[in-house]
């Protein structure tokens, strides 16, 4: 695989999209790496090598964004995903992941849309931090991260209606998702996913992670917050869309 072009013409881009996506917005495309990557490789090694990819990344997220998190939006979103983990894992290859696309991309576009074209009065407030909605769009985000690596667009629909100021909404993503990460690792570990083909190829990628989580931070700190947020619902309509995509082509292709 290491000496296969396509390889390195998929993966490339794949990683410097997600570091640019999560370094600077926190989520949106990080979910085309593993679609980008699944045109050269099956789609569970896809999944396999970038977890570690993922981790390099969520180091630099930390360093960059350190003490710039929401403490108390952490505490209620943190123990939903870890049931969120847990269910992927006891599921794993019970659930079909192209109808888990499909729904997830439908949340996503439908919210999107939502926000963008719903009538409002008087202007749309921020919305406040509450228990019920951010512990099941964690668990969500939790359970589809783990199976897909697609947990952007479930937390996202949390996180945006809030309008955190763009960098503490960047940093609470960030440790969210090294949390997820990490703790993704026993499962994927006792799943055969972390061999030693993957982690070989992990390796060799892992240099592009801090290179794109550091361009994204460049952007971040460049535009601003009005911008900062069209930008995010942006993203995640595009990630609503590909999921929907990948999905639906894979129950048309049986």
């Amino acid at each position: 695989m290491l000496s296969n072009p396509w390889f390195y013409a998929t993966a490339v881009p794949a990683i410097l999209i997600t570091g640019i996506s999560k370094g600077g917005f926190g989520t949106g495309l990080g979910i085309v790496a593993v679609p980008l990557m699944s045109l050269a490789m099956p789609t569970p090694q896809a999944a396999g090598i970038m977890l570690p990819i993922l981790l390099v990344m969520d180091a630099v997220g930390l360093l960059g964004y350190r003490n710039r998190w929401d403490r108390g939006h952490m505490a209620v979103m943190l123990p939903a995903a870890l049931v969120g983990i847990a269910l992927g894992a006891l599921t794993f290859g019970l659930v079909d992941e192209a109808w888990l696309k499909v729904l997830i991309g439908l949340i996503a576009v439908a919210f999107t849309l939502h926000h963008w074209f719903a009538p409002r009065r008087g202007g749309a407030a921020p919305a406040q931090r509450s228990v019920l909605k951010g512990g099941f769009w964690s668990a969500v985000s939790g359970y589809t991260s783990f199976v897909a690596h697609a947990g952007g667009p479930p937390i996202s629909v949390y996180l945006l209606p809030l309008r955190l100021d763009k960098t503490l909404f960047t940093g609470t993503a960030v440790v969210f998702f090294a949390v997820v990460n990490l703790v993704k690792l026993l499962p994927y570990g006792l799943l055969g996913q972390l061999n030693l083909g993957n982690l070989g190829a992990a390796a060799v990628l892992s240099p592009l992670a801090p290179l794109g989580m550091v361009l994204g931070m460049r952007l971040h700190h460049r535009i601003n917050a009005e911008v900062f947020y069209r930008v995010c619902y942006g993203l995640v309509l595009l990630a609503g869309a590909k999921l929907l995509y990948d999905g639906a082509a894979r129950l048309l292709a049986g």
